[in-house]
């Protein structure tokens, strides 16, 4: 009986051992094909960051012909890496229960792009005969161009994600997101302009992390550690050997090359997307109540949505961020 309980013990201990040492599985969803701008993720789990952290990350590339948002509220999906807030305000009003629990972006790249020397600045684009703009784009950021900085209707043009109209006119203007169009312009010969968008009063965060809020309930220690490893990632691939990053990202999307990457990074970092605002002091992924409030009443003053539909309360929390979190490990990359 003895040696019974003794094996008994014994394969107790060799039990809790593995289950101390096991790391727990998640999977975050990306909303597109891998990229410069999910570097932090695949950096992550390239240079064993989120492994340091105990989690056994899995990342779910978006696409056209995938898409992540429906995964995350079915279960499918434990984290998503989203879009700006005007996504996030459409699950409050439509009842899904996820959460946004980070802001990547402290800017979002969504930008205007001209030829260059054409227009000296942003107001001086209401000049300009003819504006592409997407369907989506129509029905959310055009909205509060013509509602508060005096575009027209009349410029109004569909953009179809192809940039010969735009190669063809010198007058012509397009909406771009900063790391992509910009770049595939200047590849075809064309030297552009950007404005961004964030930088002339379109105040929204973007690449925001979302969870359900029931794994936020039962189990924040986790939800934290996942931020945690998100930030550090993040920290590592803009300061420091990013080479892991570029080889999880060029093998999971093979049009991905150094010369491509090098070039998004580049943009991420000279219109300071990711490491500005908040985050300069409270850490990558900082947002505050009083932003996202502002957004919102900018959202409803342009027509996009209707005011009292959203319940400011249940779009975001803070409790996972603006804690200074890879502060230190950037002065130490950088040396400041």
């Amino acid at each position: 009986m003895k040696k019974t309980l003794t094996a008994f013990s014994a394969a107790c201990a060799l039990l809790a051992a593995s289950t101390a040492w096991a790391n727990d599985k998640v999977v975050m969803g990306t909303n597109w094909l891998a990229q410069g701008g999910h570097g932090g993720f695949y950096q992550a789990v390239a240079d064993g960051t989120y492994e340091k952290y105990g989690l056994d990350v899995e990342i779910s590339p978006g696409g056209p012909q995938v898409n992540n948002r429906p995964m995350l509220s079915a279960g499918r999906l434990d984290f998503l890496m989203a879009g700006n807030l005007l996504l996030s305000f459409d699950n409050v009003r439509n009842g899904i229960p996820t959460t946004v629990i980070a802001a990547l972006y402290q800017k979002d790249p969504q930008a205007l792009m001209a030829h260059k020397g054409q227009y000296t600045d942003f107001e001086a684009l209401k000049e300009a005969p003819t504006v592409l703009v997407s369907k989506d784009g129509q029905f959310s950021f055009w909205e509060w161009m013509v509602q508060s900085n005096g575009f027209r209707n009349e410029q109004l043009r569909p953009y179809g994600y192809n940039l010969a109209q735009f190669l063809a006119d010198d007058k012509m203007v397009q909406q771009a997101y900063g790391t992509a169009e910009p770049i595939y312009a200047v590849e075809q010969g064309a030297e552009v302009d950007v404005f961004l968008l964030a930088d002339n009063g379109w105040n929204t965060y973007a690449a925001t992390i979302e969870t359900r809020q029931q794994l936020i309930d039962e189990n924040p220690e986790l939800v934290q550690r996942f931020v945690d490893a998100t930030i550090e990632g993040w920290v590592n691939f803009l300061y420091g050997d990013r080479a892991p990053a570029y080889q999880a990202i060029m093998a999971a999307n093979p049009e991905m090359t150094v010369e491509k990457l090098d070039k998004e990074v580049a943009q991420l970092q000279a219109l300071e997307i990711i490491d500005s605002g908040d985050a300069l002091e409270m850490g990558i992924g900082a947002m505050s109540e009083e932003r996202i409030k502002a957004f919102h009443d900018l959202a409803v003053s342009s027509g996009i949505i209707e005011d009292g539909a959203v319940d400011l309360s249940k779009v975001a929390t803070s409790q996972f961020v603006n804690k200074g979190r890879g502060l230190d490990l950037k002065a130490k990359l950088t040396g400041n």
